[in-house]
């Protein structure tokens, strides 16, 4: 069934934020707090692993200047991302669904913190691009199926302290994983093992910036960094030919 995988962590996603919603006003502050503060930990271990793709084989095979190309194309994703405003206009994006379709009493910053917060860690991620890859490629969802239980809890997580914003993210997550899925299922020639290697590396960095969100230590604007997922594949293959 095509985009599988993405339609099962959809649901995952949601079964996690009416969980978290539910139990959010039940759950005293000092736990919500510690539950938000083990996310960001885990995030952030997650995030170490994915960016140092960019030491590893086989992009650290390729070329000893891997790490520049992956430093570099966070650094121009990211003045990219400023000039377009990307995060402005997702948490532009999250005022408009809040608005729309949350409670009276629901608090505003909440809930668009917890639309874009969600968003990001469910879609940045190396899980994300590799099991929508592997998903477009042969139409094994394993990784995507390990990925769902994960973002279930995660949401659960998330929506006990920010609500239902937490479960609009589904919006991004099923554009962005199904547009990987159908992409690599016609490119699958240009996904080379190092490409992948540099766009996992990109998302780790960028999964280091939530995990820095959730732990309340500084509001990184990841959504400006996020065209560094387009360029990191990009400079990867544009390297590789070269040196072919």
């Amino acid at each position: 069934m095509p985009l599988a995988g993405t339609l099962i962590n959809v649901v995952a996603v949601l079964i996690g934020t009416a969980a978290g919603t539910l139990l959010g006003d039940r759950l005293p502050e000092r736990l919500r707090e510690t539950v938000m503060h083990a996310l960001g930990l885990v995030t952030l271990a997650v995030g170490m692993d994915g960016a140092l793709a960019a030491f590893r084989p086989p992009l650290s095979e390729l070329t000893r200047a891997s790490v520049l190309l992956v430093m570099g194309s966070v650094l121009v994703g990211g003045i990219v991302g400023e000039l377009l405003h990307i995060e402005d206009h997702l948490n532009s994006l999250g005022d408009r669904l809040k608005r729309r379709f949350a409670g009276e009493h629901e608090h505003q910053a909440r809930f668009t913190e917890g639309f874009v917060a969600a968003s990001l860690l469910f879609c940045v991620g190396p899980m994300a691009i590799l099991g929508s890859i592997q998903d477009g490629l042969s139409g094994d969802v394993q990784l995507l199926a390990v990925k769902s239980l994960l973002d279930g809890f995660a949401a659960l997580a998330l929506a006990s302290a920010l609500g239902w914003g937490v479960g609009f993210s589904i919006l991004p997550l099923f554009v962005y994983q199904g547009s990987i899925t159908l992409a690599a299922s016609s490119l699958s020639d240009a996904l080379t093992p190092e490409v992948i290697a540099g766009l996992t590396a990109a998302g780790g960095i960028l999964i280091l910036g939530i995990s820095l969100r959730l732990l309340d230590l500084k509001q990184v604007r990841v959504g400006n960094l996020l065209p560094a997922l387009l360029l990191a594949p990009i400079a990867v293959a544009i390297a590789q030919a070269v040196l072919d």
